[in-house]
């Protein structure tokens, strides 16, 4: 097991709801941020992006958002990240925030990434969620865009991805740890920082990992949990949900472009022919199915 890719929940004196937390510092590389935090009702949580753009995004219960750049309040209808689609709110450099839990056990996810640019403060509600079904058979899994390539940011891209248990999801493994561009500037492959942070429908589920590079100089594998954060800093990297527990994973990723341009191991591409049919217990969730969190 890696120390330095698995990142296990770790609470911190003074630090309101902390869940978990690893900075480019501390990852070993130059931009990606993230956290979570699971505040009490009432619990208020502040904060300043400094030089960062950020993007919050609730996994579960609702909140206010005041800052010097607006007010949403009222974000946040699923009472977990299985019971529907996410609000979310990106927020530019030099944003003062204060996020006040309106539930009990209200949970955000949070990334800042150094930037130079300013764009405006943006809400992304449970409708605008993009659902795309991708893979087939034993490797269907479903994505909902947050922040997706082309959203008015400079550096953050958000997806949250659902895999049926005993089903594989980043499959075939696919890499971005090289700038690639064709002679019209189109991107082929950008060069990404990546998180995973998990959450298992059920006690004692987990999925597996595998983060290895061509060379097999970087060849790690990991059990993820609950609110474990799993790093890609490049290579390949496969998951797979144990059977009978349904896998989600929040990714937040940042690099050389506002992109998700990858390349797959050839050695696992052809799979991809022998992909006749969807797994039917896709889309695990779905617009409008979010419960009453009042």
């Amino acid at each position: 097991m890696s120390k330095r890719l698995l990142i296990r929940p770790h609470a911190r004196q003074g630090e309101p709801g902390l869940i978990t937390r690893v900075t480019a510092s501390q990852a070993g590389w130059e931009l990606l941020n993230v956290e979570a935090r699971r505040l009490a009702k009432g619990q208020r949580w502040e904060h300043d992006t400094d030089a960062h753009e950020a993007a919050l995004v609730v996994l579960g219960g609702r909140c206010d958002v005041d800052s010097n750049r607006g007010q949403w309040p009222g974000l946040g209808r699923r009472p977990d990240v299985f019971s529907g689609m996410p609000h979310a709110l990106y927020l530019p450099r030099r944003t003062r925030f204060t996020v006040t839990a309106l539930t009990e056990g209200l949970e955000v996810a949070h990334c800042w990434v150094a930037t130079d640019q300013d764009h405006p403060p943006q809400l992304v509600t449970p409708e605008q969620g993009n659902i795309e079904i991708r893979g087939g058979h034993g490797a269907t899994r479903q994505i909902n865009s947050i922040l997706p390539p082309g959203f008015d940011c400079h550096r953050i891209v958000c997806v949250e991805v659902y895999t049926p248990g005993g089903n594989w999801s980043s499959y075939p493994p696919h890499k971005h740890d090289v700038h690639r561009q064709d002679e019209a500037g189109n991107v082929l492959e950008a060069d990404l920082e990546e998180v995973y942070y998990y959450k298992i429908d059920k006690p004692k589920g987990y999925a597996i990992q595998r983060v290895y590079s061509a060379d097999r100089s970087l060849d790690e594998v990991m059990v993820a949990h609950s609110d474990d954060i799993v790093l890609v800093p490049e290579g390949y990297h496969p998951v797979s949900a144990a059977y009978g527990y349904t896998c989600y994973y929040l990714n937040f990723l940042a690099g050389s472009a506002q992109s998700l341009a990858n390349s797959d191991d050839p050695d696992y591409a052809w799979v991809k022919e022998t992909w006749t049919g969807k797994d039917p217990r896709v889309p695990l969730v779905t617009h409008g199915m979010e419960g009453s969190n009042a």
